[in-house]
């Protein structure tokens, strides 16, 4: 940790920069996810207990997800013996922290947007849709189908088209 004369190696600073930088980056968006993710959860969800519980729960995962990252990448196995060793490694350490971040916050988007649009589709009225293999039946035509058709009457039964005429009038009494 320390060299001779009690200066501290570079490598420890290099870890102490990347900590505070990462959990500092760790904080910053998880307040911010949290703050403004608030809004979209509500809409999400449509019930501002569920909404805030949600977001609790996002927090800490989020939390727990990146923190561990941070950890599991802080070590670094060669030796860094110069400023610009510690700041190359630093950087690519603290990017990886940042696409870690990101992936993380866009797969939550997808995720809720996902449960969102499955949540307004099963809330949207049906339009009501008319029975597979019966067609609307025409102004001044008798309708033509299965059920009517037989021998001798054209249609689905025979396997020959649907021919359908005028209507004939009412039987008289």
């Amino acid at each position: 940790m320390f060299k001779k004369g009690g200066e501290m190696d570079v490598k420890v600073w290099m870890y102490l920069v990347y900590l505070a930088v990462s959990i500092g980056l760790t904080v910053w968006v998880a307040r911010a996810l949290s703050r403004n993710g608030l809004v979209f959860l509500e809409e999400v969800f449509a019930d501002r207990r569920l909404a805030d519980a949600v977001n609790s729960l996002l927090v800490v995962g989020f939390y727990l997800l990146n923190l561990g990252y941070v950890t599991v990448a802080m070590k670094h196995a060669d030796p860094v013996t110069t400023t610009s060793q510690a700041l190359e490694e630093l950087s690519m350490k603290v990017g990886w922290v940042l696409l870690v971040l990101g992936l993380l916050h866009f797969f939550n988007v997808f995720a809720l947007g996902r449960y969102r649009r499955s949540r307004l589709r099963q809330l949207a009225p049906h339009p009501p849709i008319a029975p597979v293999g019966h067609l609307p039946v025409q102004p001044g035509t008798r309708p033509v189908g299965p059920a009517m058709a037989g021998p001798g009457m054209p249609g689905l039964a025979t396997g020959g088209p649907a021919q359908a005429g005028p209507t004939p009038p009412p039987p008289a009494r």
